[in-house]
């Protein structure tokens, strides 16, 4: 695993010490690993997000009235 030096803000530093204290994780080390994780994760749901929207803005306008739209949504979600 490769080693790394960082810095905390004051604030930062005390959370995180406080996590361990609370005994949430074992070490500083693992809570950051544990954060950095959950925001790769949060980067792919925001990449599907924004695939999907690009997706829906180039495929041009609708005359679907909202209820057409919604109940179109709701029959792809039983699929």
């Amino acid at each position: 695993m490769a080693r790394q030096s960082i810095s905390f803000t004051k604030p930062n530093d005390e959370w995180l010490k406080a996590q361990v204290d609370n005994k949430e994780y074992s070490s500083k080390s693992e809570l950051i690993n544990d954060l950095i994780r959950q925001a790769r994760k949060q980067q792919v749901q925001v990449d599907w997000i924004r695939t999907k929207l690009e997706k829906a803005e180039n495929s041009g306008f609708t005359n679907n009235s909202k209820d057409d739209i919604l109940a179109h949504s709701k029959s792809l979600m039983n699929d």
